[in-house]
This record gives C-alpha cells, sequence and structure tokens, in this order.
C-alpha cells in the first residue's frame, strides 16, 4: 500500500461520488448548471478522495519502511506535526498538531514516517480522541519501543461552525505507554512541549 501523497484518483469513484455530491446540490436548492457550480460536483469527489486517502495507506508499513538498529535510549521527540482530518460525525474538519515521543528500545525510525503516521490516521473519518490512540499503538507494536507519548491538540469546526459556536476552544488528547506512564517521563515529555501547546 502507498504511503505518499499522491493526486490520483479513480475513476469509477470519482464518477458515483459526482453524481451523489450534485444530488445534495440540487436537494438544497442550488442550480447545478450556473457556471460557478458546473464542476463542483467533480471538485468535491476528488477532494474527498484525497481528504480520506488515509483509508489506503498502512501505517505500520510507514514505520517498517525506515526501522534502524540503534543503541540510542532517550527520548526522540517529533512536535507540531500538523493535521487535518474530518469528525466523523458531520464531516465537517478538524485540524491542529501532533506531538509525539517515544524511547527506542534497539530500534529507531525515520522521523518524517511520524509524520507519515500522523496523517494516515488523519485522512480518515475521525474522532480525535481514538486517532490519538492509533497512533500511540501503531508505534508501540511496531518499534516496540520503551514507551510512547502522543499529544493532539485540534479545533474543530463541527464546534466552530455550527451547533456551539464556540470559536477559541482547542481540544487536547494525550495517550501514553511504557516508561511515559511514569511521572517524571511524562512530565520530561509534556515540558518539552508545554510552550506549544495552546
Amino acid at each position: 500500500m502507498a504511503y505518499h501523497k499522491k493526486e490520483h484518483y479513480d475513476e469509477d469513484t470519482t464518477d458515483r461520488l459526482k453524481a451523489h455530491y450534485k444530488s445534495v446540490l440540487e436537494t438544497l436548492g442550488e442550480d447545478t448548471e450556473r457556471e460557478g457550480l458546473l464542476k463542483t460536483p467533480e471538485r468535491v469527489a476528488k477532494a474527498m478522495q484525497f481528504i480520506t486517502q488515509g483509508y489506503t495507506m498502512d501505517a505500520a508499513q510507514i514505520l517498517n519502511s525506515a526501522k534502524f538498529h540503534e543503541p540510542y535510549n532517550e527520548m526522540v521527540l517529533v512536535k507540531n506535526i500538523e493535521l487535518y482530518s474530518l469528525c466523523e460525525h458531520h464531516m465537517l474538519p478538524f485540524f491542529g498538531k501532533a506531538h509525539i515521543a517515544y524511547i527506542p528500545n534497539g530500534v529507531i525510525t525515520g522521523l518524517s514516517k511520524i509524520a507519515h503516521v500522523v496523517e494516515c490516521f488523519a485522512r480518515r473519518l475521525q474522532v480525535q480522541e481514538r486517532m490519538t490512540h492509533q497512533i500511540l499503538d501503531v508505534i508501540q507494536e511496531t518499534l516496540n519501543p520503551l514507551g510512547v507519548g502522543v499529544v493532539i491538540e485540534a479545533q474543530h469546526l463541527c464546534m466552530m461552525m455550527r451547533g456551539v459556536q464556540k470559536q477559541n476552544s482547542v481540544t487536547t488528547t494525550s495517550a501514553f505507554s511504557g516508561q511515559f506512564m511514569k511521572n517524571e517521563t511524562r512530565s520530561e515529555f509534556l515540558k518539552l512541549i508545554s510552550h506549544d501547546l495552546s
């Protein structure tokens, strides 16, 4: 399975999505034959395939593609990884950043692969809580480190554009395993990212 971003669209999927989005626009009372909307169903069909391409990614394969034996056993932290996802409840975007750390146990992975793992799970219909644990679990299972720490902060348009309409709310989720369950290690991690937290 590929894990790099590719502007590749399945023609049959695009055609089927186009028909559905055209129907949605018409149901909303729009004229799909007016100039501004003529290509909108196709554009949205392609955009949705891009936004949900995480379903075609394999997070374990991403990490396994760049595993190296290394005796380093201190914390490795990749922070401020931007993410864009779709809330599965309203299909509205949520966006923010992830901070991910792990303590190697004889094996490390390429730093960019951590960001690819975030992309893998973000580019799906999601809830932030689940995504936080999915990222932790695949790193723990694939690299078998001494511990993993994940913190995600995001703003949700389902809270900002509709419903409660709170514009400045930020949701923070976290998950920890192994050494990060110890107060000392977790505190070090949180201190390293504290000035980046909203």
